[in-house]
């Protein structure tokens, strides 16, 4: 009896388990589907490929689908990412610079494709990770090779249905954290956000 309880106790952990990561790709699809706006504050922590260094910065992140996204880092410096739907501006307030990119060369595979872009099936083969830091996490593989990424893999954590984080590694072994907090969807956003016009003086280089 006690082997056969032990037997039915392991079986129910690893159906439980990965009943938790087949729902981990489905809130990925299911945010990707109904969560046509949405806003939250983030951490991001970069460390280097020997884990011996770290940076943290901080800032807000709004998108609206398709393609439309701001991220304004606050902390350390200011900065500020912005698809119009046309076109990703990249501003550094210090510097007093913005660089353009064409869209359809700048999104690639990147965090802003996964969370803003509309068409995530197909763009991303999914693919149920393990559970581990308390998240559910889906790994989203580019279906179509990218050698400008220099991404060497790309994954989301859920914590429920509620977007928790994401995780970059790039070719280099360097690795990108995102935390969320304060995660709302379908909220009404102005379309301020997604506009960007260079402030008088700023130079502007065009990639």
């Amino acid at each position: 009896m006690k082997r056969f309880a032990a037997f039915t106790l392991t079986v129910a952990l690893l159906l439980s388990a990965a009943s938790a990561r087949a729902d981990a790709v489905d809130a990925l699809r299911e945010f990707a589907r109904e969560a046509k706006t949405g806003r939250a504050t983030f951490t991001q922590v970069v460390t280097s490929p020997d884990g011996a260094k770290k940076k943290t910065s901080s800032g807000s992140f709004e998108f609206a689908r398709p393609n439309r996204f701001r991220f304004a880092y606050a902390k350390p410096f200011e900065q500020v990412i912005v698809g119009d739907g046309q076109k990703v501006w990249l501003y550094d307030v210090d510097l007093q610079q913005a660089s353009v990119r064409p869209m359809d060369k700048a999104l690639g595979a990147t965090p802003a494709a996964l969370l803003a872009g509309n068409t995530l099936g197909k763009d991303f083969e999914l693919r149920a990770l393990p559970a581990a830091q308390g998240l559910d996490w889906v790994q989203a593989i580019p279906r179509e090779k990218d050698d400008s990424a220099n991404l060497q893999s790309l994954k989301v954590g859920f914590k429920g249905k509620t977007l928790a984080a994401i995780e970059l590694v790039d070719g280099f072994g360097q690795r990108s954290l995102l935390s969320f907090a304060d995660v709302v969807t379908n909220v009404a956003l102005p379309a301020e956000s997604f506009r960007f016009v260079p402030p008088k003086g700023v130079d502007v280089l065009t990639q």
